[in-house]
């Protein structure tokens, strides 16, 4: 990022719209039907611990994390996590990460999942969860289910299916 000055910023309102078409353009339509984006249908993203990051005025990157609860532990889902395509391996997804998964802990969260590529997100400290341990909504690929225990041994004893963590359901 030496050649690039790079702003991580929490995410506010005002950022929703450059954020879903950053979305659209990276993860196109098919989106929607993925397990993690059912679990976005029944509760916000945590703007406090969801970011986005910028090259000036450019916003070249965004992360968002949403309240979850694995069987009756609570816990964090991390994703989606997009960069725009010119700026991959410049450290951009790293920096959102750093700060997303920071705060997320100095905040007391104790657990973080997502579904992702695990060569790439094992760098910061995700692991595979065992088949069957944890269940998403919907059809998982069970190799791309993956924990970061922010608290050591969080992850201890915890099973189940994942869902919403209702004390922050979107309003209907």
């Amino acid at each position: 990022m030496s050649d690039l000055s790079l702003t991580i910023l929490a995410e506010t309102p005002g950022d929703e719209q450059a954020i879903e078409r950053l979305h659209e353009r990276t993860f196109g339509p098919g989106r929607y039907a993925l397990s993690a984006y059912r679990l976005r249908e029944h509760v916000d993203h945590l703007l406090d611990l969801s970011f986005t990051a910028r090259i000036g005025t450019l916003m070249v990157g965004s992360v968002r994390q949403l309240p979850i609860c694995v069987g009756n532990t609570p816990a964090l889902l991390l994703g989606p996590l997009t960069v725009e395509p010119p700026f991959r391996d410049r450290g951009v997804g790293r920096a959102l990460l750093d700060r997303a998964l920071g705060d997320a802990k100095a905040k007391g969260n104790g657990l973080v999942l997502l579904v992702g590529d695990e060569a790439y997100y094992s760098r910061v400290g995700f692991m595979r969860i065992p088949k069957g341990r944890v269940t998403m909504p919907g059809p998982v690929d069970p190799g791309r289910l993956l924990v970061r225990e922010l608290n050591e041994g969080a992850f201890e004893g915890v099973d189940g299916a994942v869902r919403p963590d209702w004390t922050f359901a979107k309003a209907v």
